[in-house]
């Protein structure tokens, strides 16, 4: 009866298990028959057990026919196997549409039903070896999945009851568990495209600024100066630094209520005041230029000229000889008829400089005649190297003078070096730049006028009026209202078309910025022009990260904001024709609306007499710039900036301080424009102006007329206070 029993409940059990069984698989063929659409039929691999490996040794030679290398290609999208056709291992026609080979094992073990590999069995057990797992993960990885095997079926080989258990619960769970894998996926790139548009959204206009290289981006929308031919119309400008400026704003709206800085209108006044000018001392004999005449017709702008002229002078001097009046050539750039009596008082020239060298205002009726060129006396700027010594003019242009009596120097812009230079001769430099060139009566008098208006008729006397205005500065006190004094301060914003072509930097402007540029250099820069397309000279970007590059009116405006000015602040705005127009002077004039120029502060009749001159009208910057309360630069390089910068401290007392800003640092925090905050901003840009207010001596071969704290133009009272006790003692 147990007999009975158990073999009833083994058939009733078989019969059961044969029923799920069939059931799975109809399952199994609906999933298959589902795939097989989607994926090219790929024979199953049989791992064999190690097991099984030792037993069925013997059984190698009956089925070698259907034992195939468990080896495949993972030559993706290859159609071409490592194996070659012909080998026993690799028959030919065993090869799918992807080129991957498979097979059975050579091992079969014909006692147990083989297993069949799917995508929801479990096919390899724990003694599978770890190769064959990673060729399963390789498999997985490009989407090849491996099916049961039609000719396995009809060889009669029977899924596992158990596996094939796990493989139907295994399918209902990767479905979900795919569903939810597309889901977060889908959810994960949606979340990326959100965030993008949103970061995006949030960076502001100048967010282009390369960080790699810390430059405006040149795909920007670039602006166009009014300036000859090449002003061609005005056209919309993108403003940059958008998000600081922003920030000044809110700055400067919150800072209403608050003081400013202590330092900001003044010098460190015990360093300073210890120097005091003595330039107009004299130690020598009068010189009466007896070796010959010296005609110079100096080149640039009123600045250039104005440098020129002084080293004309020193020259004379070391060469003994007679000065004739300078001339001023005409330049395309600047287009100024105006000549030296035009500009500079040319009596008071020639009588100041009678103790030092002779100077006459033409040359004699003899030498008027005579062919300069044909008798080798014309000298021009490609004769001489620049910053040339006093040896050269000894050696070179001495033997001329003496042979024809006269030599012609035409250009002579820096061709006279600052070191070394014998003392007196350096004192004269000074004397000439600090003392001989006074402006003309009609100049002084715009210039009074200008002062007035920009100290709104307040009492208040510039250190420096009665040196710049001449006796128009007492007229100035007739006028003035008594109340608190006004201060205010100076920019120089050197933004002009000229000095951007110059500087071969990039302003945002993009293509139609860089064709505008080339061709202003085309015209006006020919060398440079020739110069750039010859020799390898550093890019744009490297320009502007080692502080070459003039500073544009959106970096100018943080600068001054960052320093602390107020909204309120008077500034007078020097230069002539900015690049870009008022669309690019927008930010400025938005932050500070109190920000003036010469054009707005003279009437029509009382600029008139300077329309067209712009040698005259940089004079009228020269006066505006030199009395201010405060002084700022952009282009530490521009000759206006020394020469302002040189007189404030020639004659300024310690009471005139001067902002010239480090622009190899400016240009490393402007490049974190889109990030950095606005108090740390602030704290940057102070500690990088504050370094450039020390108080040193003249740096050895640096400008003397940027320069004048130096033995040979101003007195230390401290060096010479201990000089004294120590002869004494």
């Amino acid at each position: 009866m147990a007999s009975s029993s158990t073999t009833s409940d083994y058939s009733h059990s078989s019969d059961v298990d044969l029923v799920e069984e069939a059931a799975i698989r109809s399952e199994l063929v609906e999933v298959e028959e589902e795939d097989l659409l989607k994926f090219p039929e790929i024979p199953a691999i049989r791992i064999p057990e190690r097991s099984e490996g030792s037993s069925n040794n013997n059984n190698n030679s009956g089925s070698n026919q259907n034992a195939w290398s468990s080896a495949f290609h993972a030559r993706s999208h290859s159609t071409t196997p490592r194996s070659r056709q012909s080998s026993p291992r690799s028959p030919a026609g065993f090869r799918d549409n992807f080129g991957l080979l498979a097979s059975s094992s050579s091992n079969t073990n014909h006692g147990s039903p083989p297993l069949q590999a799917t995508r929801f069995s479990n096919l390899y057990n724990n003694r599978s070896n770890s190769s064959n797992l990673n060729s399963w993960n390789f498999l997985k990885i490009f989407g090849v999945f491996l099916r049961k095997n039609p000719n396995q079926q009809q060889r009669g080989l029977v899924i596992n009851k158990s596996k094939g258990k796990t493989g139907a619960a295994g399918r209902v769970w990767y479905r979900k568990k795919r569903v939810r894998g597309l889901v977060v996926i889908i959810g994960l790139i949606g979340f990326f495209f959100l965030m993008n548009w949103w970061m995006l959204s949030r960076l502001p206009d100048d967010s282009a600024l390369n960080s790699n290289h810390g430059f405006l981006n040149v795909n920007s929308s670039s602006v166009r100066g009014e300036w000859s031919k090449f002003g061609k119309g005005k056209r919309p400008h993108r403003v940059l630094f958008s998000r600081m400026l922003a920030l000044a704003a809110h700055a400067l709206a919150e800072g209403e209520s608050k003081a400013e800085p202590k330092d900001l209108w003044l010098e460190p006044l015990l360093p300073v005041s210890a120097w005091k000018r003595c330039a107009e001392v004299r130690n020598w004999e009068p010189n009466e230029g007896r070796n010959g005449y010296i005609i110079v017709s100096a080149n640039g702008g009123m600045n250039q000229q104005r440098v020129a002229v002084c080293n004309a002078v020193t020259l004379a001097r070391l060469l003994n000889s007679t000065l004739v009046v300078p001339k001023f050539l005409f330049s395309s750039v600047w287009r100024d008829v105006s000549q030296f009596s035009d500009i500079y008082q040319e009596e008071h020239f020639i009588n100041y400089l009678k103790p030092d060298i002779r100077v006459v205002k033409e040359l004699p009726l003899e030498l008027r005649s005579l062919d300069l060129e044909a008798i080798g006396s014309i000298v021009t700027d490609s004769d001489i190297m620049k910053e040339a010594k006093p040896s050269f003019y000894l050696k070179k242009i001495l033997p001329i003078i003496l042979k024809n009596r006269v030599v012609h120097l035409i250009g002579f812009g820096n061709r006279l070096a600052f070191d070394p230079i014998p003392f007196e001769l350096q004192r004269l430099r000074c004397r000439c730049n600090f003392h001989a060139l006074r402006f003309i009566p009609k100049i002084q008098q715009a210039g009074a006028l200008l002062l007035q208006r920009m100290r709104q008729h307040k009492p208040h006397r510039g250190p420096l009026d009665q040196y710049l205005v001449g006796p128009f500065a007492s007229s100035m006190d007739q006028n003035m209202h008594p109340a608190k004094k006004s201060r205010y301060l100076a920019l120089h914003l050197r933004f002009e078309i000229d000095m951007a072509a110059h500087s071969m930097c990039e302003f945002g402007g993009g293509v139609e910025e860089r064709e505008e540029l080339e061709a202003y250099r085309a015209v006006h820069f020919p060398a440079l022009t020739h110069l750039m397309k010859t020799t390898k000279l550093p890019s744009a970007p490297e320009l502007r990260s080692e502080g070459k590059c003039p500073l544009a009116p959106e970096e100018a405006v943080l600068m001054l904001a960052a320093l602390g000015f107020k909204r309120k602040t008077r500034v007078y705005l020097a230069g002539a024709h900015i690049y870009g127009g008022k669309s690019r002077l927008a930010a400025l004039t938005n932050l500070y609306p109190n920000m003036v120029t010469k054009e707005n502060l003279l009437s029509s009749s009382e600029i008139e007499p300077f329309t067209n001159y712009s040698s005259q009208l940089a004079a009228l910057d020269f006066i505006g710039c030199a009395a201010a309360d405060a002084f700022a630069m952009t282009d530490s390089g521009s000759q206006l900036s020394s020469l302002v910068t040189g007189y404030r401290i020639y004659y300024g007392d310690g009471r005139m301080p001067t902002i010239r800003p480090n622009k190899r640092r400016l240009a490393s925090i402007f490049t974190k424009n889109s990030t950095i905050e606005w108090r740390e901003f602030e704290e940057r840009v102070r500690k990088a102006v504050k370094e450039s207010k020390q108080v040193q001596e003249r740096p050895v071969a640096r400008s003397i007329y940027r320069h004048p704290r130096c033995p040979e133009c101003m007195c230390n009272t401290t060096t010479d206070l201990v000089s004294r006790r120590l002869l004494i003692n």
